[in-house]
């Protein structure tokens, strides 16, 4: 009986010990959060994605996957529902993208805003809102990937034909032709050196001489100028040379404005008279030479022509 006692006591204190235990694992894994429901769509892949996978919100776990299964509203769509926690400010702008944790191959959700809208998405359990889920980097190198390939292949098309027998041997001419161009730039290179050495050193070694010269004849140049300036300060100077010359001109000018003003007009008058004594004098003569017995009888009185008065008619003469 005893034996029996303490069988049934151990099993009430491992029944015991395994009850706490669960009640401590409940109580440290409860979690309180209130999460929304939302929705994805898409045709593309979710390949890594499991359920309870972790929903990032700019990088911080603000979620998880409940359920992954296929979209009954559009054939051939793959529907993830997650649950979100209430405090994350989802927008009518937010998208999700598909995303890898490094090298393990899980996947996981990421939602990110830009922006471009302020309206909060607001939760909806019976029929939850849907995030539009954008293409991934993988999910677009998987759509180009038949274009780059295509391009690859071209790429490569061009390059064979470039490279065939016939452009070989065209390269290795054009090859052939460098090298013979870069001997005789090495030629030329030799030949400029020669002549730098021979005859440009020379000239360069006449050029201090020269630039010395020429540096005195400048100073001469300098000192003439110099010269010219004083002298033209001198002349320019007040009671200077062509000051003395302006005054000088003035005076002249002063001197012609008053012989026209007063010696023009007497002498013009004096001109005048001298001629009309000139003409008294002529018609003097004139009078001589016609009646010279004038000078000793005067001129005494004129005989009366035909028509006056004791006009006698001169006799005939035999």
């Amino acid at each position: 009986m005893e034996n029996k006692s303490h069988a049934l006591a151990a099993g009430a204190f491992v029944l015991g010990l395994v009850a706490v235990l669960v009640a401590l694992v409940l109580w440290f894994t409860r979690d309180d959060t209130v999460r929304n429901t939302y929705e994805l769509s898409t045709r593309d892949a979710v390949s890594g994605l499991q359920p309870q996978a972790a929903v990032r919100y700019r990088g911080i776990a603000v979620g998880k996957v409940t359920s992954i299964d296929f979209d009954p509203e559009h054939k051939g769509n793959v529907r993830v529902r997650m649950a979100i926690d209430e405090r994350v400010p989802l927008t009518r702008s937010t998208f999700a993208t598909l995303s890898y944790q490094g090298v393990t191959g899980l996947a996981f959700i990421a939602l990110d805003d830009k922006g471009e809208s302020q309206e909060p998405l607001a939760p909806n359990e019976d029929d939850p809102p849907r995030i539009p889920l954008k293409p991934s980097v993988l999910a677009q190198l998987q759509d180009r990937g038949e274009a780059i390939l295509g391009q690859v292949e071209e790429v490569s098309r061009r390059a064979n034909a470039l490279l065939n027998d016939q452009n070989q041997q065209r390269i290795a001419q054009a090859l052939e032709s460098i090298a013979q161009v870069a001997a005789s730039a090495n030629e030329v290179t030799r030949a400029f050196d020669h002549t730098l050495k021979n005859r440009i050193d020379p000239a360069l070694a006449a050029i201090p001489p020269l630039a010395q010269s020429v540096r005195g004849t400048a100073q001469d140049f300098a000192r003439a100028a110099q010269t010219l300036n004083a002298s033209l300060t001198r002349l320019n100077a007040q009671g200077g040379p062509l000051e003395r010359l302006g005054s000088g001109t003035a005076a002249l000018q002063q001197t012609l404005e008053s012989i026209n003003a007063t010696t023009l007009p007497r002498l013009n008058r004096a001109a005048d008279d001298t001629s009309l004594a000139a003409r008294r004098v002529g018609r003097m003569a004139d009078a001589i030479a016609d009646s010279p017995q004038s000078l000793i009888y005067g001129n005494g009185v004129a005989a009366p022509g035909p028509g006056e008065a004791g006009f006698v008619a001169p006799a005939p003469r035999p």
